[in-house]
């Protein structure tokens, strides 16, 4: 089902009916952005619906044809990284292990079979399994598609430390790919 004009445009004037078709189209189209930033079903419900009424207040001042998709998405990853933020700042405790060795990893692409053969659910898995940043510069930068810069702003670092992030999240990934396809040509033989 698309979102027309004429449903958007209901829904900025609070009809309930339009409200409710918008709502089961974008619980479809963007509860599996909210299941990538959250371990658990109940935060990713919650920065959903935080979401959506951010979507439905921004209707009313937006006029005219644009990208619905695109422009919800957007919303949605920006709350989703302003209650981030919030936990962030409120879990201060947060540990970095930024040591200059640490820095010194680049990424390097190389082709690996084990991850042609896994599935989306394992890889999200092993990305949740990161650390804490690096996951989420890791989901931005890959799946999202912003660039170093927008993360740096959205996650306040510097371009380098989202790099970085990167870079790490690369290796560890590759790292634990490598693991996966090692047992399983063990098990094969």
């Amino acid at each position: 089902m698309d979102i027309t004009q004429e449903i958007l445009e209901k829904c900025a004037r609070d009809d309930r009916k339009a409200v409710k078709c918008l709502y089961e189209h974008c619980f479809e189209a963007l509860m599996p952005v909210c299941y990538r930033y959250h371990i658990n079903e109940e935060d990713a419900r919650s920065s959903f619906n935080l979401g959506f009424i951010k979507i439905l207040k921004s209707l009313k001042t937006i006029s005219g044809d644009f990208n619905f998709g695109g422009w919800s998405k957007r919303i949605m990853i920006n709350t989703l990284i302003d209650e981030y933020r919030k936990v962030k700042n409120y879990n201060s405790h947060v540990t970095s292990k930024e040591t200059d060795r640490e820095l010194e990893f680049t990424s390097s692409s190389h082709d690996n079979e084990g991850e042609s053969n896994m599935g989306y659910e394992l890889i999200m898995k092993l990305v949740m399994g990161l650390p804490e940043f690096t996951s989420k510069v890791f989901q931005l930068y890959v799946i999202d598609g912003y660039n170093h810069r927008e993360i740096g702003e959205l996650l306040d670092m510097s371009e380098g430390t989202s790099k970085w992030h990167l870079s790490t999240a690369r290796k560890a990934l590759r790292e634990k790919l490598d693991e996966i396809e090692n047992t399983n040509k063990r098990l094969v033989v």
